[in-house]
């Protein structure tokens, strides 16, 4: 029994796990948003964003138990930048359902 090798093999199918639904999440939020808040935001623009997370998502597919291929690691990146750089940005411009009406909860008065 190899307790190490176990581990190692748990532990890479977890970050795959992780990285599959981080890029899933990314591209369901990319979908959702309106294309006019990406260049408003002063980001690339709404199909350059679907086609990079789609290629990340369908190669995360691809080599599934190996999250440390180069391309694998790659689309992880660019989810990781479309989270953290790009949906706040969107979401600020009003690219995003929660937040983005001034008029509050219940409408205007």
């Amino acid at each position: 029994m190899d307790l190490f090798g176990d581990f190692q093999s748990l532990l890479l199918a977890g970050l795959a796990v992780v990285a599959l639904g981080m890029k899933t999440y990314a591209l369901i939020d990319a979908v959702r948003v309106p294309t006019a808040a990406f260049p408003a935001a002063g980001k690339l623009t709404k199909p350059i964003w679907l086609a990079i997370l789609v290629v990340a998502l369908v190669i995360e597919l691809a080599v599934f138990p190996s999250p440390l291929f180069f391309g694998n690691l790659l689309g992880t990146v660019g989810a990781a930048v479309y989270l953290v750089d790009v949906r706040p940005a969107v979401r600020a411009m009003g690219g995003g359902r929660r937040g983005s009406s001034s008029d509050g909860p219940y409408g205007s008065w």
